[in-house]
């Protein structure tokens, strides 16, 4: 049998290094089988209250029909919570997610539900769910997840990012840092008596200052990428910015840990702390001097594109808890061991393969026991001396308002407009994981009570969830999107000489070829020249990588590094790499072809309005996206990521420009046709403005001296016509205005506008052996099918327009069966597996807007000229001025 006391108190008054012992049950069986029990007890510092017994073999239990409560035993009592807390942060993270706030806050506030200021106060939920028992296996996940998961930031970090930030943003970044830090160890002396009476002044003031200067760096990652700021200007500034602020952080936080042994260190306690600083330069020093040439020496023995042998992956991560285990074993908190290890980790595929290995086990599973715990360990009834509580809050407020004065002040100094620089500082007060971190260490070691602890917490919450509002209503940056008047191809065709302005958005490297090929046959000259904004498309996962990709991409041919001198730092910037030398390859041998690279990072949920931001700002007069299928070997199409079907849908909707879907059926592997054996290209015209659209591209395609074009133009025939005018009268006989014969409807003028443009494309292609005209009379959707099907398998190319709007007997019964409503009934059958030629497909919609239609100023224009005119760097990193006199120091 078994035995067990379970006491009934709901949470620990400290935990980790400086958590009391508790009185221990330790059981063994005897010779009959029967659980004998010996006792040790040792009195907790805060309370005489809490007495717990376990024996240490309650692990799994018999099962209910044996009798027993599983809740009694720690596998199952820990399952629960880990269920309970998971299930519940994930909920609020959905309730909270119209406000747009970072998942930290729903995770602190979801262990605040379950602690005892809320649920904990109910006695029974308490002693069941989380008995103080339970605290050693939930504490132990807790920390071994924090440290797996300081280990990927770490890896995820580039330090190349500080050199490149230049001194003026250290500076900016020391400024928001140096004030909040003053004001929080001048309040130290006034708030030590009451707070903390048994630390060293030394300890408790570096503790206090760095919990209230500290920036979240991967949190403010999130909340810029939430307010679409993360590839602006002041989004690059912030979080350089955080990141010094991180690294400042973590040297002041090793420091004050040390101080904080003297607690516990006698009359050598001084000599003591020497050693404790001493001990930790030398391991920094050895992880870099001796664990890095010794990772490089792994790296140097896997071949490139091999994946690497598990014996190495293995001995990584449990370098993690070794490191964690020497820095825990010097004085130093665990955590930072395992950061400085995953800061040794070159940048390249290793990196990648131990993120892909830990990022969402860590990140989704076991980070949140940690905030969790810190949400559990806060007891707003603790709160009982109003006056200590009073001026830790105010003192906590007022080093908010210094971060954000200095942070304002020096950014003011260097010419950044007044709301950038008063933004910047509001960003940088936001919180998170390093504050949660010291905040705990802090109250193992004893700096913080009860009291200060849950004032520090809720402040902490209340200021970060204030930031997204907060710069929502100030932020205000110099609006820069002028109305422009080419947002589609038509009236690019206006002045042929123009440049045309294309965003090819990328999702992988396999669009690559497709896009090039597409690009070639666009027929770049140096009269008419094509700016190309291509964009890789991101997802953001909430890691700090999402910064780092975006700084690495847009520093390319800065002098201060980037992928020039490094390798990627993940797959996703392996992919960046990749695609971004293509395109500058590309560059390097077309004609008439500029090429700007720039990333997007953000959820898919939102990344149309990335592409459609992009897309005005640059003046893009189309949008060219790739579909969210892909064929396979034996020619079907497979889906990719159903995710970019949303991405490609939202476009669509809300594009300032034209859009095209390009369908990749073989195009890509043509890359350098159009130079070689030219492409056959083929447009099925049935009326509209998106036809006339796709007319309108394949037009500029048939300029290409190696490219023949085919239009084929679909006529309804008699039968078609009757009945399409006998369904419609009654409709237009009430819309026209009783019969009103001057009244023109809407169909009728786009048959005019279909006429003027057929007629102006004929007579200019007269005589063109390469250009074709064709008509072909249908009645209905099956007649119509059958042309299509009969054409020649001569084509590498169709261009088609997606029907917006477009209702024809010629297509009725088309739409019943569509897959993909975003192609269009025309579209969705030639990019169908049913269809027996596997031909690419390029989908057109046609901009309508009234905001596009307004002419351009001379000014915009000039400006237009600039802009292409701009040297490469400065385009990728912005034309704000603050940026330049920032950045360029």
């Amino acid at each position: 049998m078994r035995t067990s006391a379970v006491s009934h108190s709901y949470w620990p008054t400290t935990m980790g290094s400086g958590a009391p012992h508790h009185l221990h049950a330790f059981s063994r069986l005897d010779a009959l089988g029967n659980v004998t029990t010996s006792t040790t007890t040792t009195v907790s510092p805060i309370s005489n209250n809490n007495i717990v017994c376990y024996a240490p073999t309650m692990i799994t239990t018999n099962g209910i029909w044996q009798g027993d409560n599983p809740l009694n035993y720690s596998l199952p009592l820990f399952i629960l919570q880990l269920t309970l807390i998971v299930c519940t942060t994930r909920a609020l993270v959905i309730l909270l997610k119209p406000l747009r706030q970072p998942r930290v806050i729903a995770e602190i506030i979801g262990g605040v539900l379950l602690g005892p200021s809320v649920l904990g106060r109910f006695e029974s939920f308490a002693a069941k769910v989380f008995p103080l028992r339970s605290v050693t296996v939930l504490e132990t996940m807790a920390h071994l997840g924090l440290l797996y998961f300081l280990f990927l930031v770490g890896v995820e970090m580039d330090l190349t990012v500080l050199r490149r930030t230049g001194r003026r943003g250290l500076i900016v970044a020391l400024s928001g840092m140096a004030l909040p830090f003053i004001v929080g160890t001048s309040s130290s002396f006034l708030l030590r008596p009451h707070v903390s009476k048994n630390l060293h002044a030394g300890a408790f003031l570096l503790f206090l200052g760095v919990a209230l200067s500290v920036t979240a760096f991967p949190v403010l990652a999130r909340i810029l990428a939430e307010l679409k700021l993360l590839n602006s200007d002041l989004g690059r500034f912030a979080m350089s910015s955080a990141l010094a602020n991180d690294m400042v952080a973590w040297v002041l936080l090793a420091i004050a840990i040390a101080l904080s042994e003297n607690n516990n260190g006698g009359g050598s306690a001084p000599l003591a702390s020497l050693y404790v600083i001493l001990s930790g330069t030398a391991f920094v020093a050895t992880c870099f001097f001796v664990v890095r040439p010794a990772i490089d020496w792994v790296i140097r023995r896997t071949p490139e594109g091999e994946p690497f042998d598990e014996f190495y992956i293995c001995s990584i991560l449990t370098g993690v808890m070794v490191c964690g285990l020497i820095t825990d074993a010097i004085g130093i908190h665990s955590v930072f061991g395992a950061f400085v290890f995953g800061l040794v980790i070159p940048n390249g595929p290793l990196g990648a393969v131990l993120i892909e290995k830990l990022e969402d086990f860590v990140s989704g599973i076991i980070l949140p026991l940690f905030f969790a715990i810190s949400g559990l360990r806060t007891n707003i009834a603790a709160i009982t001396n109003p006056r200590t509580a009073w001026f830790l809050t105010l003192v906590i407020f007022i080093a908010g308002a210094a971060k954000i004065a200095g942070t304002l002040l020096v950014a003011l100094f260097y010419t950044m407009p007044f709301r950038e620089g008063l933004s910047l500082g509001v960003l940088m007060n936001t919180k998170g994981l390093i504050e949660m971190i010291v905040l705990n260490i802090g109250r193992d070691k004893q700096v913080l009570d009860e009291q200060s602890f849950a004032i520090m917490v809720i402040s902490s919450v209340i200021m970060t969830a204030a930031v997204v509002p907060v710069v929502t209503s100030i932020y205000r940056p110099a609006r820069r999107l002028q109305p422009y008047k080419r947002r589609t191809l038509q009236m690019q065709r206006a002045r042929p000489d123009a440049e045309l302005r294309m965003l090819a958005c990328v999702h992988a490297p396999r669009n690559v070829p497709s896009i090039i090929s597409l690009l070639d046959a666009s027929n770049p000259t140096k009269r008419s020249p094509i700016f190309v904004y291509a964009l890789h498309l991101v997802e953001l996962t909430g890691r700090a990588s999402a910064m780092l990709i975006v700084h690495n991409t847009s520093s390319r041919n800065d002098s201060g590094g980037g992928y020039g001198n490094r390798a990627p730092l993940s797959r996703a910037q392996a992919q960046s790499e990749h695609i971004v030398h293509a395109f500058e390859n590309y560059e390097q041998h077309a004609g008439g072809v500029s090429v700007q690279p720039l990333t997007a990072i953000s959820p898919y949920s939102t990344m149309y309005e990335d592409v459609c931001g992009i897309a005005e700002d640059k003046h893009a007069a189309l949008i060219v996206l790739p579909f969210h299928k892909h064929q396979t070997v034996d020619g079907a199409m497979e889906t990719a990521n159903p995710a970019l079907r949303g991405v490609n849908q939202g476009v669509l909707a809300h594009a300032p420009c034209s859009v095209a879907i390009l369908v990749d059926r073989g195009l890509g592997s043509r890359v350098h046709a159009a130079s070689a054996a030219g492409h056959h290209v083929a447009v099925l015209f049935f009326g509209g403005p998106d036809d006339r659209e796709a007319l309108a591209y394949a037009w500029r395609m048939a300029e290409h001296p190696v490219i023949s074009l085919t239009v084929v133009r679909f006529i309804a025939g008699d039968s078609a016509s009757s009945s399409s005018s006998s369904s419609s009268a009654p409709a237009s006989a009430s819309a026209s205005g009783a019969g009103d014969p001057t009244v023109v409807t809407d169909a009728e003028r786009e048959r005019v506008l279909d006429e003027e443009l057929i007629t102006e494309f004929r007579m200019k292609n007269a005589g063109e052996e390469a250009v074709m005209y064709t008509e072909t009379v249908a009645n209905n959707g099956e007649e119509t099918v059958a042309a299509i099907r009969s054409m020649e398998a001569v084509h590498d190319l169709y261009v088609v327009g997606r029907g917006t709007g477009v209702s024809m007997p010629l297509l009725a019964g088309l739409t019943d069966w569509s897959e993909c409503p975003e192609l269009g009934p025309i579209g969705d059958l030639l990019a169908s597996s049913d269809f027996a030629a596997t031909v690419s497909v390029l989908v057109v919609q046609q901009y309508i807007g009234g905001g596009g239609d307004a002419a351009e100023s001379p000014q915009q224009q000039q400006q237009n000229v600039n802009d292409v005119n701009t040297p490469r760097a400065s385009r990728v990193t912005g034309k704000a001025g603050w940026n330049a006199s920032i950045f360029g120091a």
